[in-house]
């Protein structure tokens, strides 16, 4: 993946937190929530997140220290740049850090299907509860419908989708979804965020898995099937999408980096939603998840690693 020093730099972008929009909030912060918030922050605008305890919230401030460390040691940013970005990041278990901000962004993850959408839409109350009238309450979901979630909400007219594609920190395109009753000023202002962070925005209509998600589902799950097939390995399926269609990262390499019970989570929601096979999760990806084999964040899934580099096909052992 072509990378740039520029991308991580803030000396270009700090002068555009003179717009209205200085703040906004984060509700779980794992790993695509850390993206996020160091993605804005790098760009000037304050950042302030929610999770489940003042420990966790702690964890997540040292890892996305980490995730800035890696940065400075491949790219050459600054220790002052890497303060700077952490000091516009603040986090609480309490919701009341959220009051004062312009966009929250739900990022919570759950994995646990029947609880998924009620545990969002909780999440949405509490953050309605905190927030004045005019901030924009958004999630991070691609495959559950946005009205789904909004219409626990009393001005419904706040809610949308907000999809970052991972890794958030480089993908320059982010998709915007809108429920029924999303208002103009609301997609207004988030292109004007999108801006801000110099992403593109992509209007997406409501639908589960907006464009990337169901597009890059299909082709992981048709991978799994030439793979199951024989008609092809791990490594060489990834080689000809990669160099043959000038793809960044292969699908298998790309279903470790989502990593695979999420990319379950994703292919469940789709499958119930539209109830079509190609959705369905292949029993490949199913195999390795019951092993616990996620992808690079348990360093192994149709890759093993070590320190994020790939030492081991799947094609090299016992699948």
């Amino acid at each position: 993946m072509a990378e740039t020093l520029e991308q991580y730099s803030i000396s270009k972008t700090i002068k555009q937190k003179s717009t209205a929009l200085k703040k906004i909030g984060i509700v779980g912060c794992g790993a695509m929530g850390q993206d996020i918030a160091l993605l804005a922050s790098s760009h000037g605008i304050d950042v302030v997140f929610v999770d489940i305890s003042e420990e966790k919230v702690s964890e997540i401030i040292n890892e996305m220290g980490a995730k800035l460390d890696k940065i400075i040691k491949r790219w050459g940013l600054t220790k002052s740049e890497k303060r700077a970005i952490l000091s516009r990041i603040k986090g609480s278990a309490d919701y009341g850090i959220l009051k004062d901000c312009s966009i929250v962004i739900e990022s919570v993850i759950s994995l646990n299907m029947k609880d998924i959408v009620p545990a969002k839409q909780d999440v949405f109350r509490k953050i309605e509860k905190t927030v004045s009238r005019n901030t924009i309450i958004a999630t991070n979901s691609s495959t559950i419908m946005i009205s789904e979630l909004a219409s626990v909400l009393n001005h419904q007219d706040r809610a949308l989708g907000i999809h970052f594609l991972s890794p958030a920190l480089t993908v320059k395109i982010i998709e915007v979804s809108r429920c029924i009753q999303t208002s103009n000023e609301a997609f207004d202002l988030v292109k004007r965020f999108a801006g801000m962070i110099n992403r593109e925005v992509i209007p997406v209509g409501e639908s589960p898995g907006s464009v990337s998600t169901r597009l890059i589902v299909s082709l992981i799950n048709e991978s799994c099937q030439t793979l199951m097939e024989g008609l092809s390995d791990v490594e060489h399926i990834d080689q000809t999408m990669r160099i043959g269609y000038g793809l960044q990262l292969g699908p298998f390499e790309m279903a470790d980096r989502i990593g695979l019970d999420k990319l379950v989570i994703w292919m469940d929601n789709l499958y119930n939603e539209f109830g079509e096979r190609k959705f369905k999760a292949s029993p490949v990806i199913m195999k390795l998840v019951r092993a616990g084999h996620l992808g690079r964040k348990t360093k192994r899934g149709f890759y093993s690693y070590d320190q994020g580099n790939i030492v081991k096909r799947i094609s090299e052992e016992r699948a």
